[in-house]
């Protein structure tokens, strides 16, 4: 498995998988890499989240191992990877990301759900997981993580010059890539981390006054109004002040509905999304250089009002990741089917420019089945 051909590493077949923190359920993607280059992308799936197992994630967010709610979030979050996993064939190799239920990295660590040991058995091939958790012991944010593909995206695209990955989850982050770097790990390659909460205060709201998962297509913000004086509260938040590498958890602004909640449903909503991307803006002004274009990608790239708060106050173009022939729902699955094949060759998977970690490691863990085998570096 991943033995090496000549002086180059044999391209293998990796899935890939993850569960964001907007708890719509799981994405699963096939990616042919030698974890340098993408020589191609495979099919891809997603398994929707019913509401009882969103309910059940929702109950289990904050906590830590040993808490209430934490058992019933992995039992949900094992079942919806196997069962989507099941359906791939001639995998050689798995990233199963688990699903993140907290993230303090300056305090208790990071902690995401999901027995990687247990989908290899079942499976019949290697799982790497638990990606995060060396980053976070070796002094860096353990997020994001995604940065090490976008590297090998921009050169699949054939980017010359330096352009950003922008990806609205539950949480937003940002990745900024100079293509001309020989490597990932180079200095000035790459930038990256957490521009503050994408979909996920949005979600909530609509969940809370409306019973839905999410604003569909923008439509309950377009008919509203943001609130300047919320907005600006929001914007005081030291966190926006903070130098980069950094990183948040999905609920680390919680309080972002309570400065909506005296507005109606649409000024809400509307007030939220243009949190969200006034943060996005806060976030562009640490890149090195102006970016060529902003290619976003997630859940939040179908919300137009989003998109279009973003791009009337950026000097770059601000356009969904398919404008270049990348699957704006897939990218995260993709990037940890990437990560997983770099960590089972010994390569990094985060570097000081994208987590703040102290030097380049690869972390994350290997199961083949029958035993773990710790694969941190």
């Amino acid at each position: 498995m991943l033995k090496p051909k000549g002086k180059q590493q044999a391209p293998v077949r990796a899935l890939g998988t993850m569960s964001g923190t907007s708890l719509d359920g799981v994405d699963a993607a096939v990616v042919e890499t030698d974890g340098e280059t993408i020589f191609g992308f495979g099919e891809s799936g997603y398994r929707e989240y019913s509401a009882g197992e969103r309910a059940v994630l929702r109950a289990g967010l904050g906590r830590w191992p040993g808490e209430e709610g934490v058992a019933a979030a992995t039992e949900v979050v094992q079942a919806a990877h196997l069962d989507i996993m099941s359906g791939f064939e001639d995998i050689e190799i798995a990233g199963f990301h688990g699903q993140t239920l907290a993230h303090e990295p300056r305090g208790r660590g990071t902690h995401q759900v999901g027995d990687g040991a247990a989908l290899a058995r079942a499976l019949g091939v290697p799982v790497v997981w638990d990606f995060r958790s060396t980053d976070v012991r070796l002094g860096g944010e353990g997020a994001p993580l995604a940065p090490f593909f976008h590297f090998a995206c921009a050169r699949w695209i054939g980017a010359e010059k330096p352009l950003c990955f922008l990806n609205l989850g539950g949480v937003g982050n940002v990745t900024y890539v100079d293509p001309s770097k020989a490597t990932p790990e180079a200095e000035g390659a790459l930038l990256a981390f957490d521009t503050g909460p994408a979909n996920a205060p949005i979600n909530d709201l609509m969940q809370e006054r409306r019973g839905q998962p999410y604003d569909r297509d923008g439509a309950l913000a377009a008919g509203g109004e943001v609130v300047a004086g919320a907005l600006e509260l929001f914007l005081d938040d030291p966190y926006f002040s903070r130098m980069p590498p950094k990183s948040l958890d999905r609920n680390a602004f919680a309080e972002m509905v309570t400065l909506v909640r005296e507005l109606g449903d649409a000024d809400a909503a509307a007030t939220l999304t243009g949190m969200s991307a006034a943060a996005v803006l806060r976030g562009m002004e640490h890149c090195p250089r102006p970016p060529e274009r902003l290619l976003v990608t997630g859940g939040g790239r179908k919300n137009p009002v989003l998109m279009e708060m973003m791009a009337v106050a950026l000097d770059c173009p601000v356009v969904p990741v398919e404008d270049v022939g990348l699957d704006g729902d897939m990218l995260e699955a993709q990037a940890f089917a990437h990560l997983a094949v770099r960590v089972a060759r010994g390569m990094a998977t985060s570097c000081p420019s994208t987590t703040g970690v102290r030097m380049a490691v690869g972390g994350g863990e290997i199961s083949r089945g029958w035993r773990v085998v710790g694969e941190a570096r």
